[in-house]
């Protein structure tokens, strides 16, 4: 049997967090570990297996140089510079699409089987980046997104729900940025419609509050973002890929044709299995919906264009 191996290049908390995530659950044999902070790498590889053992997982996490870095089924890439005081957004742009392009350049002659998650900011402008470098096709490079996205929006409709519920299903498509596109029509509480259920001003609370989901956390740690829920979001589409299981996630995705566009990354509904985006979910959008979406697309045509 084959070994199942996860890479994960950029070993900071979202990248740390995943390993974890990964070996604590038994998700694959190993976990390879690449980051600029050798030492700082090795620790976390150290320290992980440690807790992966400790509870009788046979998942050994290591830390890897260039050549070590290989045969992986799965490559994460979260690396990356936040934007910096007296950086504009082109130099964010310029700045992290020479770091995918290193990386790429580094890791992709030793893994050509692996299927590639961009975890990197700004999303959807890297996944074009990584997409363009590597020259492989949309099914094995895609970014994560959505899946968190998603995941906001069911904690703030929850907030707003006063009984006891089972299940909540809502979704996040368009940019990962504020010009995302939370389906509210399409959210349901127990097979129950949200917008039968809540009145307009909760419902307009619920849509500001996910859109700026991720800048509550940044404004509340003062250094730093989110990463326990992007590091699960993640570790939620490797185990769908690894294990075929052909769950429905919000991925960015290059466009070719879906929702009238083409070769732009768009965050959309896929069935994520073994082969990595099995399917494009198109859905029914109404008219508000379909022109907040052109307007999240024209935020990332406007990185893309920068990057070109």
């Amino acid at each position: 049997m084959n070994k199942k191996v996860i890479g994960i290049v950029g070993v900071g908390n979202v990248g740390s967090n995943l390993a974890f995530n990964i070996a604590i659950n038994n998700l694959c044999d190993e976990v390879l570990l690449k980051d600029i902070r050798e030492e700082f790498t090795e620790a976390m590889a150290l320290d992980i297996t440690q807790a992966s053992l400790s509870s009788n997982n046979k998942t050994i996490v290591k830390a890897c140089n260039n050549k070590e870095f290989k045969n992986c089924n799965i490559i994460v890439i979260t690396a990356g510079i936040t934007r910096k005081p007296n950086m504009s957004r082109e130099d964010l742009l310029f700045t992290n699409a020479k770091i995918m392009n290193s990386i790429l350049d580094d890791i992709l002659p030793l893994n050509p089987n692996a299927i590639f998650i961009i975890v990197s900011n700004p999303l959807d402008a890297m996944v074009y980046s990584a997409l363009k470098k590597s020259n492989l096709s949309r099914n094995k490079v895609f970014g994560m997104a959505g899946v968190l996205d998603s995941a906001r929006f069911k904690y703030y409709i929850s907030k707003k729900i006063n009984f006891y519920y089972k299940k909540i299903d809502a979704i996040v498509i368009g940019s990962h940025s504020n010009s995302m596109v939370p389906l509210i029509s399409q959210a349901k509480i127990d097979d129950k419609r949200v917008i039968d259920i809540l009145n307009e001003e909760d419902i307009q609370e619920i849509l500001e509050n996910t859109k700026n989901g991720g800048a509550k956390i940044v404004e509340l740690l003062k250094t730093g973002s989110a990463y326990f829920a992007p590091s699960f979001s993640t570790y939620l589409m490797c185990k769908s890929i690894l294990n075929d299981e052909k769950n429905i996630f919000s991925c960015s995705v290059k466009l070719e044709g879906e929702y009238g566009y083409n070769d732009i990354p768009l965050g959309i509904p896929v069935v994520l299995g073994k082969e990595g985006i099995e399917k494009i979910i198109e859905l029914d959008l109404n008219k508000k919906e379909k022109e907040e979406l052109n307007k999240s697309i024209e935020t990332i045509q406007s990185s893309i264009n920068i990057l070109k």
